[in-house]
């Protein structure tokens, strides 16, 4: 039970959340929760460094709960997490960070997939998990995950994903592997616009924009509807040019039936100047609304935000990759845990420091990871 004024309001977003255990519990399913994020906040990664950081801070700790059982073992800290449903963990923690941090409507939300490589386990035949990811690339808040199904794959878990969160009126942009109409009926059914790559996957699709666009460059754009917005950068050694076009879908891709819920078609074109050599990149998109070319390249753009804010703090910050807890959901829902504690960090603006200092900060200092965990 949390016991200070003022933050009484966080079991409200737990009520939902099944406890698992059959007999009376010894600790209240809520310490557990609230002592595994502030741990993993400030550095913890594993069940061990959890229970350890909560002995260690039990005074600052018993401020706001009631501590009169104890500290939990590693091994029921693991045991608890094994059993919780993750969805329903997903739902209450998206609720709190939520009632902190308001998400911006009409942002792009990321999905992407990332296994969890360490979570396979040969003795018992276990896979290593994968999970697919929603990211709020304006907020770097993480909207909800999936775990991708063993005899499945990422098209069957994006719709899942996809009834669990709210996208409506934002711009949802997939990697290649979304590039499916089944998908793409999803995200219009949920109110929201797609940008979604293309690659050979969907060769006669590829094909067809790839031969409009090779048509628009050979004439030179000439009397062609196309709307542009281009970047350039320098620095670290190199120079970096990129070109964004988007167009009206044309009949070439009208006429592939299938694909009528397209409405625009755009090419990215990436120039980079590396060792004194040209390096072009050319990758093409399907936008299911006529967007302007800067919101074309936004959403391009902040797709990558999912890989280089979420999936690489992950692995380099939070050394998930490294992680072998895999009893049970514990890892599926220790690493909802570190999304909510990377999206807190993320959205903490009173020190100008980055994710691992941040975490070190909060290990050295209490009344900052108040402020993080709080707002």
């Amino acid at each position: 039970m949390i016991i200070e004024a003022g933050v009484g309001d966080v079991r409200i977003h737990f009520e939902n959340l099944t406890d698992p255990r059959r007999r009376e519990p010894k600790y209240p399913l809520l310490n557990v929760v609230v002592m595994t994020l502030c741990a993993v906040i400030s550095g913890a990664d594993d069940f061990v460094a959890i229970a350890r950081w909560s002995t260690k801070n039990r005074t600052w700790l018993a401020r706001y709960l009631d501590l009169r059982k104890g500290i939990p073992s590693h091994d029921r800290f693991n045991t608890i997490f094994g059993a919780i449903n993750p969805r329903e963990f997903e739902t209450c923690l998206l609720s709190w960070i939520t009632s902190l941090h308001e998400i911006t409507s009409g942002q792009v939300i990321a999905i992407d997939g990332k296994t969890l490589r360490r979570s396979y386990d040969a003795a018992s035949s276990k896979s290593a998990i994968h999970m697919v990811s929603a990211w709020a690339t304006l907020n770097h808040i993480s909207l909800g995950q999936v775990v991708v199904d063993a005899k499945s794959n990422e098209i069957t878990a994006i719709p899942k994903l996809l009834d669990l969160i709210d996208v409506s009126g934002g711009m949802v942009t997939i990697d290649a592997m979304g590039c499916q109409t089944e998908i793409i009926e999803k995200i219009m059914e949920k109110k929201a616009d797609a940008c979604i790559a293309v690659k050979q996957n969907q060769p006669k699709l590829y094909a067809a924009i790839e031969q409009h666009f090779d048509d628009l460059v050979e004439s030179d754009f000439e009397s062609a509807k196309v709307r542009w917005m281009d970047s350039s950068e320098k620095g670290h050694g190199r120079e970096e040019a990129r070109v964004y076009a988007i167009c009206p879908v044309p009949e070439s891709v009208k006429d592939l039936e299938r694909w009528n819920r397209v409405r625009a078609i755009g090419m990215a074109t990436n120039i980079a100047v590396r060792d004194g050599k040209e390096h072009t990149e050319i990758r093409y998109y399907i936008l299911t609304r006529y967007v302007s070319g800067k919101r074309f390249a936004d959403a391009v753009r902040s797709h990558w935000g999912i890989e280089n804010s979420l999936h690489w703090q992950l692995d380099v910050t939070f050394r998930e990759d490294d992680c072998r807890v895999r009893k049970g959901h514990s890892d599926a829902n220790l690493s909802v845990i570190r999304r909510f504690a990377l999206s807190m960090l993320k959205n903490d603006k009173s020190e100008k420091l980055g994710i691992k200092n941040k975490r070190l900060l909060a290990a050295w200092d209490t009344d900052y990871l108040a402020k993080v965990l709080f707002g």
